[in-house]
């Protein structure tokens, strides 16, 4: 008979195992509830899913049948953990066009752009370190860093993103380790944050000796309006810069990338060693063949059309739809925008009533480290739903929160 040392005649207790870090774990919000709203028949605005139709699969299957004719060799191999150097010289060349002047020597390919996160949180987070962050802010950083038992100071956004005049407050009253910022088309907030304000924001950060993360998965996706300079351009030498592919080519490839100084690159390099060793020879190669044959820049021409359809499809509906009271974003690109109702609904609350009547989004609160706003907020996402399906989806959310209001 096996004995077990916490429990002699029965199953093990494995909360007993666990690091205590483990008890600042918590699932992703989002993800439990994709689970809720992946019936066929619920029109969603709750995941950020590019829209699969428009997915470049012959491209993608011509680049797998090249590659396993002729690279075979180097595509299915173990790799180097820095990544595919091709894809970090395609990366490198690319980003300066937009004044970011790193080698592909600062630059390391990850599992996702969420594993960056991760990686950053193992290598500059201490239990009660201290971030800066915006109020709301991206629900993947939250969870990658509380793991790591991070703190949080979070300051309001407005329509231009971050309030930067109130950033030194907030760090007077806890010094932080790192300001974290997500600049163009925020998720979920959908806001972009002005030039004067990303200049702001450096002085601050040279002034307190602080480092920035800049998180720019949408940058690439403008409908309107002109390119602002990155915050990297402004301060190379303390800004680690947040790159993926998973908004402009196919999310399932998992390719990500960290631009950084290169004594941060060795860190990211030795902290992504213990994780998975290196991210997928094959997947960086498919997209680096697509990159390099220009077909990566047609297809985001081709989604920025389709996704700046769908957002002006989306505005119309909402204006068209909603009850007096209600307000939201006008992103200028991205894929999701940030909407408030009258004060008297919770949309923790009205996401089951919604989901009743087969339409779903995601509620404001998940995205406040402290779960101390977006309680009449919700997060729509755009671009993954057809346009008559967006409509009809406002529709019904309209519906069912002009219901709720008559019920108080």
């Amino acid at each position: 008979m096996t004995v077990y040392a916490n429990s002699p005649d029965g199953p093990v207790k494995w909360e007993r195992f666990l690091a205590q870090r483990t008890q600042r774990m918590q699932s992703s919000a989002i993800r439990e509830l994709l689970k809720i709203t992946q019936q066929p028949d619920v029109i969603s605005f709750a995941g950020g899913l590019p829209a699969p139709e428009l997915f470049p699969v012959r491209e993608i299957e011509e680049a797998c049948n090249y590659l396993l004719r002729q690279e075979a060799k180097i595509a299915l191999q173990y790799s180097t953990t820095e990544g595919y150097r091709p894809l970090r010289e395609y990366l490198a060349d690319s980003m300066s066009k937009y004044g970011i002047h790193h080698g592909p020597d600062n630059i390391l390919i990850t599992t996702g752009s969420q594993q960056a996160l991760d990686l950053i949180g193992k290598i500059f987070i201490d239990p009660g370190t201290y971030i800066l962050t915006g109020r709301p802010t991206y629900l993947g950083a939250i969870q990658a860093w509380r793991a790591y038992e991070a703190e949080f100071i979070t300051v309001p956004l407005d329509d231009d993103g971050m309030q930067t005049d109130l950033i030194e407050e907030a760090i007077r009253s806890h010094t932080p380790r790192f300001i974290y910022i997500l600049p163009n088309f925020h998720n979920p907030a959908g806001t972009t944050v002005t030039e004067e304000r990303r200049h702001r924001l450096v002085e601050i950060a040279r002034k307190y000796d602080l480092i920035i993360i800049e998180d720019d998965p949408y940058g690439a996706l403008r409908y309107d309006g002109e390119d602002i300079i990155p915050i990297a351009t402004l301060a190379p030498e303390r800004t680690l810069y947040l790159g993926t592919f998973s908004k402009t080519l196919a999310p399932g490839l998992r390719i990500g990338w960290v631009v950084a100084p290169a004594e941060i690159i060795t860190r990211l390099v030795q902290a992504k060693q213990g994780a998975d060793l290196h991210s997928s020879t094959f997947d960086q190669m498919i997209a680096n063949d697509i990159a390099q044959r220009g077909i990566l820049k047609m297809h985001v021409r081709k989604i920025r059309q389709t996704y700046h359809a769908r957002r002006d499809t989306m505005l119309d509906a909402l204006a068209e739809f909603w009850p007096e009271g209600s307000t939201w974003t006008q992103p200028q690109g991205g894929l999701f925008l940030w909407a408030r109702v009258p004060a008297t609904i919770n949309t923790l609350d009205l996401f089951y009533k919604a989901v009743e009547q087969k339409v779903a989004y995601v509620p404001g609160v998940h995205f406040f480290p402290h779960a101390d706003g977006g309680h009449n907020a919700m997060r729509l996402n755009f671009s993954n739903a057809q346009p008559e399906f967006i409509v009809e989806g406002i529709r019904r959310l309209g519906l069912v929160m002009k219901q709720e209001l008559a019920a108080h």
